[in-house]
């Protein structure tokens, strides 16, 4: 579980090749067959075929440098041949009743948990780490403990084998497609909180299953691109599937139970370490010494505090705590981003602080009077607006008290996030459409003639395939269901709006999926969602709610889906039961998630509709997502129209556009300066990457980086292939482990929170001794 105690959702992970790597598919020659016996390593036959497990002097020539070592790890085919196991058994049971038992028995608890974390004023969510780790205890104790099939054909049933390295894959998949809140959720919670409007289950859950499934159907028909080729990697699926291959293949070998114990160590060793940072001695959050040397300067907080919420941007600070170093806590993904492609973000970092302070010391867009990183909205003396005072009773906008109360203000750290935003929009389809559409269309090509020269796509061969027909049947079941429901649920958005939507979806899909598989960044489209529905439904709250429903969570979900898929492909996880699991755990974990919910609001309303709620109960992920709703369906005309303060953030798309152009006219006339290695869309979006939360890692990260996307890989490639990352596996699980049971032990989750007495390493005020500004 990773916990992230601020409201906005940073990237869960980043990079692991560089824009060059997509333009270096294998060669022909380079990809086998599933009948062919040769290794990928040119030595004969390996029945351990684990790359991790093939010994050092009996690598293949192209695997070595001139000077007799071991070649970097650089491109997406290095990642996929020699990080990741080529091995297979089509035999491998799956469909056992103990994988349906403790796959959908982690999924009720991922969805209860999930949904009772996210009406938590801590927010936590289950992270696939954690229930890998747990799903591997479970069935290994369950294999180990009941009799096995020599018993008779009863045990036989109950324990028919060895916990397989498919089963856990199949209920990995099964239980993490519920470990978060639907969508379709916030949309309840906050027609009933705040609208008196609750949909009956059946409206409801037909709502979610719409909105939930609708995706999978997008990425399903565009999984020729998306999942199969060499260079759609997906990073942070590589310390996942590493941590597979660790678990589960060759545990006879000696390599293999080395790297094993190595897992465990690290995991162990970061479980008994969080508990410093995180409980005794929370300074060691953020170590800043420009505070610890000047304590009495706002700007020196601004530039250089960063260890509590909102504090600054964390300048040169020493993070101790993993759970904000991790990809999982907010971070960059140090571990597996290549520092390639880090350059990118730390360019928009850099950028970023600048930006942010040279924008508050010139006072532009007001920003003197408002807190220099803050996500609400103001009065232009700086005083916290009451957006319920310009609106009437059913939420719609008071146009009378709009013009006495005055347009609301966002602070200028905030604005530049939205701003970047929507730059990262407009350079993704640039971005996409002039460095990848050769291969995307190649890829399309391979995939008609099942001829994609991919290792792992070809050892897949062998299973059968999901027809094209079933995922545009799951379009269709969607559509019906959603359009049903968007008039039987109230939802204001007309039929025509619903379509508008989901042709949006289908057309940022490509673009958004590509990005992500090859850099790990997700643009976000929920902001280009609700802009383009104030757009053609404006001043209508609702009803932009649904849209963006529709319009952003398809998309969502269709990335969810495309991920599994490449784990599938990487694990040889037959499709058919990928899309299986997947979708049972969707709708299971989307039914338990809307009882929970309905039960949590029933019994805590006046909690949750309370600005502050308890130390148990708290309602401010709705009250967030209905401000935005509010925002852009009521005041959008207003704060981004034509001639207004904030004009400039919705033309940022179309400015998007233009980004990636030089950077490629560039390298076209400068190959040698790797031009194209900068990933425009990174910077765009990182130009508001300080402006909320926790930002003493920013620095801590980059120093991680550099020992391991530079130095590890490029002068320890053995290390680095077969330890960097499991240990980052290690690190983010052993972290996790820690926040769940830390959760309900000493946060609160329990209903008692234990707090810390204190002293010098956990003081009052800011924990970096910074000065505390108000």
């Amino acid at each position: 579980m990773v916990s992230v105690r601020n409201p906005f959702r940073r990237q869960d992970s980043m990079d692991a090749t560089t824009a060059p790597t997509v333009h270096q598919s294998p060669s022909s020659d380079d990809v086998k067959s599933p009948s062919e016996e040769k290794d990928d390593y040119g030595v004969g036959v390996v029945k351990a075929s684990d790359p991790a497990d093939v010994p050092f002097d009996q690598l293949a020539d192209r695997y070595r440098l001139e000077n007799g070592k071991e070649r970097p790890i650089e491109t997406a085919e290095d990642i996929a041949t020699r990080c990741i196991s080529l091995e297979d058994d089509p035999s491998m049971q799956i469909h056992t009743f103990r994988m349906y038992f403790l796959g959908l028995g982690l999924t009720c608890f991922a969805a209860v948990l999930g949904q009772i974390f996210y009406f938590r004023p801590q927010t936590v969510y289950v992270s696939q780490l954690f229930l890998q780790v747990i799903a591997f205890i479970l069935g290994r104790t369950w294999a180990a403990v009941l009799p096995n099939a020599s018993r008779g054909k009863f045990w036989a049933f109950l324990n028919p084998c060895e916990f397989t390295l498919k089963e856990h894959v199949a209920i990995l998949i099964m239980s993490s497609t519920a470990s978060s809140s639907a969508e379709a959720i916030s949309v309840f919670a906050t027609n009933d909180l705040y609208y008196n409007n609750s949909p009956n289950y059946g409206v409801a859950i037909f709502t979610l299953m719409g909105s939930q499934l609708l995706g999978y159907g997008i990425a399903g028909l565009l999984r020729s691109f998306c999942v199969f080729p060499t260079y759609i990697v997906y990073p942070n699926l590589v310390p996942t599937v590493n941590l597979f291959d660790a678990l589960h293949r060759d545990k006879d070998v000696k390599a293999q139970q080395k790297r094993l114990r190595f897992f465990w160590y690290v995991f162990i060793g970061i479980f008994i370490w969080e508990w410093l940072p995180e409980f005794v001695a929370p300074t060691l959050t953020g170590v800043s010494i420009f505070c610890l040397a000047k304590r009495d300067s706002a700007w020196f907080t601004r530039i250089f505090g960063g260890s509590n919420g909102n504090e600054g941007l964390g300048m040169f600070s020493l993070c101790f705590d993993w759970n904000y170093l991790g990809s999982g806590g907010g971070s960059l993904g140090a571990l597996f981003t290549p520092f390639t492609t880090q350059v990118s973000q730390y360019i928009g970092v850099a950028l970023c602080c600048i930006i942010f302070c040279a924008m508050y010391a010139t006072n532009a867009w007001n920003a003197a009077q408002f807190p220099f990183l803050s996500q609400a909205l103001f009065y232009p003396n700086g005083t916290v607006y009451d957006q319920n005072a310009i609106l009437n009773s059913d939420y719609s906008l008071n146009e009378t008290a709009l013009e006495i109360h005055g347009l609301p203000w966002y602070a200028a750290s905030n604005a530049v996030y939205y701003l970047g935003c929507n730059l990262a929009i407009g350079a993704t389809l640039t971005h996409v459409g002039i460095w990848y559409w050769r291969p995307i269309l190649n890829a399309i090509k391979g995939f008609r003639t099942r001829s994609i020269e991919d290792p792992h796509y070809q050892k897949m061969l062998v299973y059968k395939e999901v027809p094209m027909y079933v995922y545009g049947g799951i379009i269709l079941a969607s559509f019906a269901m959603a359009m049903a429901t968007c008039y039987t649920g109230h939802s204001q958005l007309p039929w025509w709006g619903l379509i508008v939507a989901i042709l949006l979806a289908f057309f940022m899909f490509p673009f958004v999926c590509v990005i992500y598989a090859i850099t790990g960044f997700k643009t976000d489209v929920q902001q280009l969602s609700q802009m383009l529905g104030a757009a053609i439904i404006p001043g209508n709250s609702q009803a932009n709610m649904y849209f963006t429903l529709y319009g952003y969570n398809s998309t969502a979900q269709g990335l969810a889906l495309a991920r599994d898929l490449k784990m599938a492909q990487y694990t040889k996880l037959p499709p058919r039961s990928t899309l299986w699991v997947q979708s049972i755990g969707t709708v299971v974990g989307a039914i338990l998630q809307l009882i929970i919910m309905k039960q949590v609001i029933g019994a805590q309303r006046e909690l949750l509709l309370d600005i502050q709620g308890s130390n148990i109960w708290s309602g401010q992920q709705v009250q967030s997502f209905n401000s935005q709703a509010i925002t852009w369906g009521a005041l959008a005309k207003h704060m981004f129209g034509s001639g207004s303060t904030y004009q400039i953030i919705p033309f940022a798309i179309l400015i998007g556009l233009v980004v990636p152009l030089p950077f490629f006219f560039l390298h076209r006339y400068f190959p040698k300066m790797k031009f194209d290695t900068v990933v425009s869309p990174i910077i765009c979006w990182c130009l508001g990457y300080l402006s909320v939360g926790i930002n003493s890692s920013v620095f801590g990260t980059m120093l991680i980086a550099i020992f391991s996307q530079f130095y590890l890989r490029r002068y320890r490639a053995t290390w680095f292939r077969k330890y960097n990352y499991l240990m980052s596996a290690a690190l983010d699980g052993g972290t996790q482990f820690f926040v769940f049971i830390a959760t309900f032990a000493l946060f609160g989750g329990s209903g008692k929170e234990v707090a810390m007495p204190n002293w010098a390493l956990n003081p009052t005020g800011n924990l970096d001794y910074c000065m505390r500004l108000t």
